[in-house]
């Protein structure tokens, strides 16, 4: 039966602040992939706001993938995003190897940490867990500090580091398991870098001008526009220079509204400019 591409995203949903799911499924939209969410958790807001209200979806992940499979569900692309625990690690490891078709392009981003710390949520547990994940991954997005977390390896001293150490970085964590790495999120001289790197031997540097201070969910957009132009069948390298430049350009709108960094991206100006 024809039908159209579709991509499973396994993440957090929350009401307000603009993160994971909820950015991750009008992006993915916007570029024509059909876009089916399944929930870790519920949030009213995210956690970067003084209160939060929050619904552990754990429990009800396994019967809702299970209605999947009865349904017979095919996903092109799996998505997984922040997981909260050891059980959530294993849910998304028997959703990969249930639902994982020769054709699906399973992508990785493991959110952990950053600038050298972990999220207080994560326990030293949910770190060595979370390697396992990388065996099922085709494409890993960490940053630098989940790089680090993910090899047992010291982050550099204020984030400092050449094109030749990323370089064996990236395929230290290819060779556990993706294809495809891209360390997302570095800083120099007033740029934003994504080092990308290929087993194919390709590798390069993405560079975009920071622009305003870190917001919630840029990350969710750098997964999502990513994800959906790999599974459209577009390169590494386009679909991170895509993802770049449209992150780059709603920065710039957001800072002009002057919203909160935990409001995240105004995105929803630049939908119809996705393809």
């Amino acid at each position: 039966m024809k039908r159209q591409k579709r991509i499973a995203l396994i993440n957090d949903m929350t009401g307000f602040g603009r993160c994971s799911i909820a950015v991750e499924l009008p992006l993915i939209s916007a570029m024509k992939i059909q876009a089916c969410p399944l929930p870790t958790a519920i949030l009213s807001v995210h956690t970067g706001f003084p209160q939060h209200y929050i619904d552990d979806y754990t429990e009800r992940m396994v019967p809702y993938m299970e209605n999947w499979a009865v349904n017979g569900l095919e996903f092109d692309g799996i998505c997984t995003g922040f997981l909260g625990s050891v059980a959530q690690i294993n849910i998304v490891e028997e959703f990969i190897q249930r639902f994982k078709k020769p054709f699906t392009k399973v992508m990785v981003d493991p959110v952990m940490g950053d600038y050298g710390k972990l999220y207080s949520s994560y326990t030293p547990e949910i770190c060595h867990e979370m390697k396992r994940l990388l065996a099922h991954a085709d494409l890993l997005t960490p940053n630098l500090t989940e790089a680090c977390q993910l090899l047992d390896m010291e982050y550099p001293e204020n984030g400092d580091i050449k094109e030749e150490e990323l370089a064996k970085l990236a395929k230290a964590l290819a060779d556990k398991g993706p294809e495809q790495v891209v360390i997302t999120g570095l800083h120099a001289e007033g740029k934003v870098l994504n080092f990308v790197y290929e087993k194919n031997g390709c590798q390069s540097i993405v560079s975009q001008p920071k622009i305003g201070g870190d917001r919630s969910g840029t990350g969710d957009a750098f997964a999502a526009i990513v994800a959906a132009s790999l599974i459209k069948g577009e390169s590494l390298s386009v679909a991170v220079n895509k993802a770049a430049e449209f992150i780059t350009k709603v920065l710039g709108y957001t800072v002009e509204l002057d919203l909160p960094w935990n409001y995240g991206l105004a995105f929803e100006e630049y939908l119809t400019e996705l393809s």
